[in-house]
């Protein structure tokens, strides 16, 4: 089982396992050819802390009663998922190789009917909050300890459709659910702010009866302190506002629009595979 809320969290053993995911990332990214580099890694991070600090879960009983719940809203960002999903002990670690391929249950975007570990099959933007929502209100119905986590990137936040579950979720007082938006503030088609500006971010969560966090979305410290504080919290439903950086941990990739859906080729490779130490 995952690590429980009340075990102390060892800082440096989570960096280096989000190190390890990143890692993971670029090289099924580059094999493939396919997929999306940066928004998995501005939020590998915070996938780390959650399965590997926060979540309650069981890799050898992937459909445990009392596990937490974990929705990638932002589905392209799938690598992510399955380098944790390896990591965690529920995949082969050598399926990672296979990234999108034909036969292979690693999709470009998650599917719960091809993958242990997946609960929900996502990549329809703007949709995650909606089923998690009521995964929440389902889980309070069996009076069950388990609780339900969202990642969301803030380009989706434009959908019309994350305002309507985020005010239901409000109204509902939904405290066994805690979203994470990953602010890296770049989508497909360039700048945030450009194509549909989102600020002020805080406020219109706030307004929409939420709890919010806002901290660095890549230091460990603030993420693991966020998860325990958003668990605490009771009466209203919880959303940690994570500024991060598209492409984090590699420097060609940093803030960089154009590797929002493009892979690294090999030269890019060995770069990447420098700086993160491997």
């Amino acid at each position: 089982m995952a690590a429980a809320a009340e075990k102390t969290a060892d800082i440096a053993q989570l960096k280096e396992q989000a190190r390890r995911l990143r890692v993971k990332i670029v090289k099924m990214l580059a094999e493939s050819g396919s997929g999306h580099t940066g928004g998995s890694l501005s939020a590998a991070d915070m996938v780390t802390a959650l399965y590997f600090y926060k979540m309650r879960h069981r890799a050898d009983d992937p459909k445990w009663p009392e596990r937490d719940r974990f929705i990638l809203s932002k589905g392209h960002a799938a690598p992510v998922l399955y380098a944790a999903l390896a990591l965690a002990g529920y995949i082969d670690r050598s399926l990672l190789g296979n990234l999108r391929k034909i036969g292979c249950p690693l999709q470009g975007h998650p599917s719960s009917k091809q993958l242990e570990g997946v609960e929900v099959s996502t990549g329809s933007l703007g949709q995650g909050l909606s089923i998690a929502n009521g995964i929440a209100l389902g889980l309070r119905l069996d009076r069950t300890p388990a609780r339900v986590y969202c990642l969301m990137g803030d380009g989706e936040t434009q959908e019309g459709q994350i305002w309507e579950a985020a005010m239901s979720a409000g109204h509902y007082r939904l405290d066994n659910l805690c979203a994470l938006v990953d602010l890296n503030s770049l989508q497909i088609d360039g700048r945030c702010e450009d194509v549909m500006r989102i600020d002020p971010v805080a406020a219109k969560w706030q307004a929409f009866g939420w709890h919010t966090i806002e901290i660095d979305g890549h230091d460990m410290q603030e993420i693991v302190a966020a998860l325990d504080a958003a668990e605490a919290y009771q009466g209203k439903p919880t959303v940690i506002l994570a500024r991060t950086i598209k492409g984090k941990g590699v420097s060609i990739f940093e803030d960089k629009v154009e590797f929002h859906g493009v892979t690294p080729n090999k030269d890019e490779l060995a770069i990447a595979l420098q700086e993160l130490g491997e």
